[in-house]
């Protein structure tokens, strides 16, 4: 007797294959028998799901999650697992959890408020920090999450673990170099997927300086890239300044030895797409190209939709990223609203948000295209979701100027709600050309990460209803295959990404005439009554991980059948060349 059967369905298996009407049979976690339509009809099961006009897809792979934290809250990695993700890959840009020593706890803790938006008060209330190996972090999940979660080991505990307070302003000696890469092999053995790092100017930890890993050596970085190609199932993933906008020629080399050094892929994250600057796509994949001559493989991540993000003078977002504003933005409340009524410094903040300086941020100065969210004094009562050019207009006054004496009479509290200025149709034709490019994949969300002002999590369901009903730039199979077989290839996850007998049964079940998203709301759900921005899903029917349902009808159903990929019992080597 089969566990589950699943009948006319409309079945895409994860291959790009076209989609066919089948039976699908599912016992003991494992996909058992695929049948033409009718095939099952007269077996027994212990459930049995009609599936007419349904489509049944491989549960979705999410390569680019920070749900290190969110899952010993929330063992469902919401709002991921209503939008069909069965697996999440956390521990990636150099921060993970583990190992850690119970003095760096609260140093870590501040420093993934900082850089990772997970609020302070969530890391604090929702977390018991008594683990100290990466295997012993790793353990806490298991037999108690919903989806299936494999992490890389973090550049910054490791640094931090080694080094203690002189992994911030030092480099290591060649004996701590040693003593790294001895504690990463341990962590790899334990079930550490790969290595990560970051060397971004944009990682600061919560004392304003820069994130241990940013102090290390080019030596440093290959000896520890360098440590996983003696662990079967292994990866590495690396952020650089030059992720955001432009690499420099020297990222690229690194990238690229990087990847040689590991004789493992590196992905990095994110390539974003802008028909304005056409330069950025193939001057990002060189990294591709010079990592294939070292026999290496860089892999650019990019996202199949435009994330929801909201924004806020008070709170620390990509507007505290601008070139040149850090001197204003780092100041306290007070301070920060002091220098932003002065003519002299508004003039002089955006004209540097205005300048080909600012890179990939430059397009967060288009003022005049925010729509306000929620606001929070009288003075600015009837302003929710209106455009910020139209209010200038009617006061007389530049976007830029209505914009700050908004958030000014907000006590900087005021949402703000950026207008993508990359959604134009050459944008858009420009993506879909880039996800047939072997040197890239689709992947990025950051579920997990920027709570409060970023929900890239659904980005699944709304691409497919985009491919279905929308833009319809790839095909149906095309697109369920970019998000399945590609990142569980990528990561060499075993028998996960494809619909095969044998294979775990990870399964998504949607309508194709509604599947979609939720538009991102800001709740407070977080332990310590923290906020973050969700998305439920339309039209995301099941969702089983492991054989099990963990979603009917957009809702999670309690169980928790996921397991922790560990590397090598569960992934496989995946070559470079």
């Amino acid at each position: 007797m089969f566990d589950v059967k699943i009948l006319s369905v409309r079945l895409v298996d994860g291959t790009g294959a076209p989609e066919r009407l089948a039976d699908v049979a599912v016992e003991a976690g494992r996909i058992v028998a695929i049948t033409e339509a009718g095939g099952l009809t007269e077996t027994s099961a212990n459930e049995t799901v009609e599936g007419a006009g349904l489509v049944l897809a491989p549960g979705f792979v999410d390569p680019h999650t920070h749900y290190d934290a969110q899952l010993h809250w929330d063992p469902f990695a919401t709002p991921s697992n209503v939008h069909g993700v069965t697996t999440v890959i956390g521990g990636n840009c150099g921060f993970s959890l583990a190992p850690i020593k119970p003095e760096a706890a609260d140093y870590t803790r501040k420093m993934m408020a900082k850089v990772e938006g997970m609020p302070l008060a969530a890391l604090e209330h929702g977390i018991t920090w008594d683990w100290h190996s990466f295997g012993e972090f790793l353990d806490r999940f298991e037999n108690k999450i919903a989806v299936n979660a494999g992490f890389l080991v973090g550049h910054c505990a490791i640094r931090r673990y080694v080094m203690g307070e002189a992994s911030v302003g030092e480099e290591a000696t060649p004996e701590q170099i040693s003593l790294m890469v001895a504690l990463l092999k341990t962590s790899l053995e334990q079930g550490g997927l790969g290595f990560s790092t970051t060397l971004s100017h944009t990682h600061s930890d919560g004392d304003g300086a820069k994130v241990p890993s940013r102090w290390a050596t080019n030596d440093e970085v290959l000896a520890l890239s360098g440590a996983v190609k003696d662990h079967e199932g292994t990866t590495l993933e690396a952020i650089v300044s030059g992720c955001l906008d432009m690499f420099s020629d020297e990222e690229i080399e690194l990238l690229a030895q990087m990847s040689a050094a590991g004789q493992r892929p590196l992905n990095w994250n994110v390539l974003t797409v802008d028909s304005r600057v056409p330069q950025r796509i193939p001057r990002q994949l060189e990294a591709g190209d010079r990592a294939a001559e070292l026999g290496g493989k860089v892999i650019a991540l990019t996202m199949p939709s435009i994330v929801p993000m909201n924004m806020s003078f008070g709170t620390y977002c990509a507007l505290f990223m601008i070139p040149g504003w850090g001197d204003v933005m780092g100041l306290d409340r007070p301070q920060r609203i002091e220098q932003l009524r002065d003519p002299a410094v508004r003039e002089a903040l955006n004209a540097k948000a205005d300048s080909p300086g600012a890179g990939v941020f430059r397009r967060l100065s288009a003022w005049g295209a925010y729509v306000i969210g929620d606001t929070f004094s009288a003075a600015n009562e009837g302003l929710k979701m209106r455009k910020v050019s139209d209010i200038a207009k009617e006061r007389g006054q530049n976007s830029f100027d209505c914009l700050l004496d908004i958030v000014i009479n907000d006590d900087l509290r005021t949402i703000l709600w950026p207008i993508a200025s990359d959604g134009d149709d050459k944008s858009w034709q420009m993506r879909a050309e880039l996800w047939d490019d072997p040197r890239a994949m689709v992947g990025g969300s950051d579920a997990g990460a920027h709570l409060d002002r970023m929900c890239g999590a659904p980005y699944t369901t709304r691409f497919l209803g985009d491919v279905i009903r929308g833009r319809k730039l790839v095909s149906l199979e095309r697109a369920v295959q970019l998000i399945t077989e590609a990142p569980a290839q990528l990561f060499g996850l075993r028998d996960r990404g494809t619909i095969a007998i044998g294979n775990h049964a990870d399964l998504v079940m949607f309508d194709p005439e509604t599947i979609a998203s939720d538009p991102a709301t800001l709740v407070e759900d977080l332990p310590g009554d923290s906020a973050r921005l969700t998305a439920g899903s339309q039209g995301v029917t099941r969702v089983w991980v492991n054989g099990i349902e963990t979603v009917r009808d957009g809702a999670a159903t309690g169980a928790t059948p996921g397991t922790v990929v560990r590397s090598g019992r569960d992934t496989y080597t995946v070559a470079t060349i």
